[in-house]
């Protein structure tokens, strides 16, 4: 019984809405635009939200090519620890480091700029293993191309989809997995993957769940004992055995809000919207005799704007390490 976790999740918020008064929002909300080529799309396909938005998704992601395969001529890993930098010491070099990051692949304006600002913090922590939701299948190759370093895992090839990054001279890939979810209407699914970290077995997965208040249900029922809204957690309630990192780690302030509109101006809304939707869980190894992981250290990431002007998601990166007893 290997230790189980981290596991990274996810909630959106988007929308997916039976009436025609309501998926003008919800695609807008979903595709990052504005409602004007929302009912564009809807309108030119009878008003079903998945048709439509697979039809925005296939035009956007023509452009994003374009712009990508621009700037990914050469392989050239901005990823590679540096040379100059100081030997870790044993007990840093045993550590597990994790980062999880919704990079809001949707939003194609910067797209460039800010898949280049993924890479700087992935050249700063260079860690461990990366938790990615919303990719598309451009930034995930520019990440190939830039990130050599890494092992790219993609939890799907199209429209929009979770990926992981292991570290090639530090994580070991067992076995890969995605696990559908038999119900969902945007396309969300769980991506698994079994490693080794020096002579401990991992099983990591990440998730983004189904986004937006009206699908609390169907956001349960994938997944009950990850990342969900308070109130949800409460009502399904975790595992004994698994525990949210955050809250492990004395529910820092500094760190609550990874959606946070008052300070990240990504998005233009006119209200300000704080929450908690990014998560990771973890769930230590119960065999005796076997050593498990314990959380070491928690911080959020990518608050620092870009010279484009723009933060590297509308969602803040989460960083955290473990330590095994």
């Amino acid at each position: 019984d290997p230790w189980c976790a981290p596991l990274a999740v996810h909630n959106g918020h988007g929308g997916d809405y039976i009436h025609q008064s309501r998926c003008q929002p919800a695609f807008a909300s979903i595709a990052g635009t504005d409602s004007a080529v929302a009912q564009c799309y809807l309108a030119e396909n009878d008003w079903e939200m998945e048709r439509a938005l697979n039809s925005f998704f296939e035009a956007d992601l023509e452009r994003s090519y374009k712009a990508f395969y621009k700037l990914t001529l050469c392989s050239i890993d901005l990823t590679e620890d540096s040379p100059s930098s100081s030997k870790p010491s044993e007990e840093d070099d045993r550590k597990l480091s994790l980062i999880s990051w919704n990079v809001d692949g949707l939003d194609t304006d910067n797209l460039v700029e800010r898949a280049r600002g993924l890479c700087s913090y992935l050249v700063l922590y260079t860690p461990d293993v990366v938790f990615l939701q919303e990719l598309i299948p451009p930034y995930v190759q520019y990440l190939k191309k830039r990130a050599v370093s890494y092992l790219i895992i993609e939890g799907g090839g199209d429209g929009y989809f979770t990926g992981m990054m292991l570290k090639r001279s530090r994580v070991k890939l067992l076995e890969e997995n995605i696990v559908p979810f038999p119900t969902t209407k945007m396309m969300r699914n769980l991506l698994v993957a079994q490693v080794t970290f020096k002579d401990h077995k991992l099983c990591l997965m990440t998730s983004h769940l189904e986004s937006c208040k009206g699908h609390a249900e169907e956001r349960m029922k994938q997944l009950r004992d990850t990342n969900l809204r308070d109130t949800e957690v409460a009502k399904v309630g975790l595992p004994s055995t698994v525990s949210d990192v955050w809250e492990r780690l004395g529910k820092q302030e500094h760190c609550r809000y990874t959606w946070d509109t008052k300070t990240n101006t990504n998005k233009t809304v006119p209200y300000v919207s704080r929450c908690r939707f990014d998560r990771i869980y973890l769930r230590p190894a119960s065999k005796e005799g076997v050593s498990h992981f314990v959380t070491d250290h928690m911080a959020l990431i990518g608050q620092e704007k870009l010279d484009c002007g723009r933060f590297t998601s509308d969602h803040w990166g989460i960083y955290c390490s473990f330590v095994s007893d």
